[in-house]
């Protein structure tokens, strides 16, 4: 029969893409069951340990970035100019550093100079690209009277000397822009370290309680 050969001939299912769908949608159901066992024996037995110990991290690292903010200075220093050199290598860490040269006033880690490391925005002769001696948009001194966003305002800038580089661009490096900022609203970061601190233990002395209850009740069986 003409019309049971086409049937069998059209396309199929391939076993091996069912069969290793079905496994794979086991395995994630088994680690799921896994991660709700381990958080109800987390809520039953250990759950005000694990928020104490959560507790005590979070303090260390308070402590321990206080003792090392120059350390901290320096990796977050190095952390930006590394970004420096991929902006334009990805559009996410692009959108990123636009918008902190944006809400902090800033430009590069130290200065504008430091686009220099990135091979579109160098200053070097060798240099082909329109963006050489320059700074991206996000650089630049906004105008309240423009509703158009110039993409091409950082053109060249680096060029000019620093004093006329301000009338432009931002001077100041983003790594002391967001130092600045931290200490201007460290009454607000510090309340809200505190806040959360104090919620948190708020939740080991209720999980402290439900323990000593759950093992009240144990006691009069």
């Amino acid at each position: 029969m003409p019309g049971k050969a086409q049937h069998f001939q059209g396309p199929q299912v391939s076993c091996c893409s069912k069969y290793l769908l079905f496994a794979s949608n086991v395995l994630f159901w088994l680690l799921g069951a896994a991660f709700l066992a381990i958080g109800l024996w987390a809520w039953a037995e250990k759950f005000s340990v694990f928020l104490g110990l959560i507790f005590f991290l979070e303090l260390t690292a308070g402590i321990l970035a206080f003792i090392f903010k120059d350390w901290i200075k320096d990796q977050l220093n190095f952390f930006i100019n590394n970004n420096v050199k991929a902006y334009r290598d990805d559009i996410d860490l692009q959108n990123l550093i636009d918008f902190a040269q944006e809400y902090w006033s800033c430009c590069g880690a130290h200065g504008p100079n430091d686009w220099n490391l990135n091979i579109y925005f160098n200053c070097t002769d060798s240099n082909p690209s329109r963006e050489r001696c320059g700074v991206p948009f996000s650089c630049c001194v906004k105008d309240p009277a423009e509703d158009v966003l110039n993409t091409q305002c950082g053109y060249d800038v680096r060029l000019k000397l620093e004093l006329e580089q301000q009338s432009f661009i931002h001077t100041k490096g983003c790594a002391g822009q967001f130092e600045k900022w931290v200490q201007d609203n460290l009454i607000v970061v510090a309340g809200t370290f505190v806040g959360v601190a104090l919620l948190q233990i708020f939740g080991i002395c209720l999980a402290q309680n439900l323990v000593s209850d759950i093992n009240a009740v144990k006691a009069n069986w």
